[in-house]
């Protein structure tokens, strides 16, 4: 009866290319998108997940999901054993393997699926996520755990002790991640599609609502961006970080030249200075722009160059995704890589939701692997979380601990029908 019956998959697209939210210098037109799964089990229980994308493309994903949800068909997910044996099914095939190895649209699939197994579990467990997480034994969450290509730089007894050291405070810890939550940040104001008086105006309500950080989109036009972060950094004043993100738009030496021309503003970091797969260039940019710090993750697209990042010394802040590496599984090899080399994790959100989804992965890791919230912030931005039906909650500049049982993933019905991809009403009036 816990056997998963049924894979039912969703193209869901939200036209946000029309009102330019989530404009940036690499993305100019984005239609935020979901590939979503839901897993059918014969006991009436469901699990909920998906990855993220910006419209086109977003198909590719769904016809992914639906080959790789096959595999599931008569799968029991029971628990972290069973979660395990999930992921390393649906990464490890002898044959796809060769689409990727564990990156691109193959690996978005297995995110999605994954995800959704978790969500799964959670429900029966009658728990959010988070908490459900934080209940696992270190032994359990190390062997949720992928270990392959990762034992130069963290063996899974290294893992065993990071977990059992925080085993101390951990109710505490608990208790208050459910009384006060997570700290945040937002990038609602900074757009690049945003003219002046809004990114202000924004910038400001941000301020007066409690947050302490918030993001421009930069690396389009430097004149452009001097203005517009003159602009903010006047609003806000010399207390407020600003981070700047250049969603991959330079050369090394580009980004070290466009970096200096706005060091006067004070940027709290740097996101995505060049080529997510350039793992030395970072370095570069980190050793040349030093202390301005660089952030990066979101395009990352696996544990190993997580690894090679934190190995290099390349990054002063870890932004994983919920969505782009293979879901919770991998999160948790890196999570964990995370605590052993000392780097802040500071989520990339946004999107159609991911902050939704990378709540339950920061408050666990406070919780169970890190014990810090020392400069560490999950990104908001408040678009499309009225399709959910548990969506995150931000009070005061901090994210609101999950209650729900389950990922938080789950879309309204009436949203997957009026969004759907290429008839839903949402289209059709195109």
């Amino acid at each position: 009866m816990n056997a998963i019956t049924a894979v039912d998959v969703f193209d869901v697209r939200f036209p946000t290319s029309r009102s330019l939210d989530g404009s940036d210098a690499m993305n100019p037109d984005p239609d935020y998108s979901a590939a979503y799964v839901v897993l059918r089990t014969g006991s009436g229980h469901e699990g909920h997940g998906f990855t993220f994308t910006i419209g086109r493309g977003n198909d590719l994903c769904c016809a992914a999901i639906e080959t790789l949800g096959a595999f599931l068909i008569g799968r029991e997910v029971n628990g972290p054993e069973d979660l395990g044996e999930i992921s390393r099914l649906l990464t490890h095939d002898s044959q796809i393997r060769w689409l990727g190895p564990e990156k691109g649209v193959m690996h978005l699939a297995a995110a999605a699926l994954v995800n959704a197994a978790w969500d799964l579990a959670a429900r029966r467990a009658g728990l959010p996520l988070w908490k459900y997480l934080t209940g696992l034994s270190p032994e359990e969450v190390v062997g949720c755990v992928d270990w392959r290509y990762l034992s130069d730089a963290l063996t899974p007894e290294e893992a065993l002790e990071i977990l059992r050291a925080a085993e101390d405070g951990k109710a505490e810890r608990t208790a208050e991640v459910e009384r006060d939550g997570y700290p945040a940040y937002t990038t609602s104001p900074g757009w690049l599609g945003y003219d002046d008086a809004k990114v202000v105006r924004l910038a400001r309500e941000a301020v007066a609502e409690g947050y302490t950080q918030i993001k421009l989109k930069v690396g389009a036009d430097l004149e452009d961006d001097r203005r517009r972060f003159a602009a903010a950094r006047a609003a806000v004043g010399p207390g407020v970080r600003i981070a700047v993100d250049a969603n991959q738009r330079w050369d090394v030496d580009q980004a070290v030249e466009w970096m200096g021309a706005l060091a006067e503003f004070d940027p709290w970091w740097i996101e995505e200075p060049t080529s997510p797969d350039d793992v030395l260039g970072h370095a570069a940019i980190r050793e040349r722009l030093a202390p301005v710090k660089v952030a990066t993750g979101e395009h990352v697209h696996n544990r190993v160059m997580f690894k090679q990042l934190l190995q290099a010394g390349a990054i002063d802040f870890l932004q994983l995704d919920a969505a782009r590496v293979a879901g919770v599984n991998e999160n948790l090899a890196i999570l964990l890589l995370a605590a052993k080399f000392g780097v802040p994790v500071c989520p990339h959100a946004g999107g159609v939701g991911l902050c939704e989804l990378v709540c339950h992965l920061s408050m666990f890791d406070y919780t169970s692997v890190s014990a810090s919230m020392e400069d560490r912030v999950i990104e908001y931005v408040d678009h499309l979380h009225e399709h959910f039906t548990a969506p995150a909650v931000v009070k005061g500049g901090r994210y609101a601990a999950p209650v729900e049982p389950g990922f938080s993933a789950e879309m309204r019905r009436e949203s997957l029908d009026r969004f759907a991809y290429p008839d839903g009403p949402e289209w059709s009036i195109q």
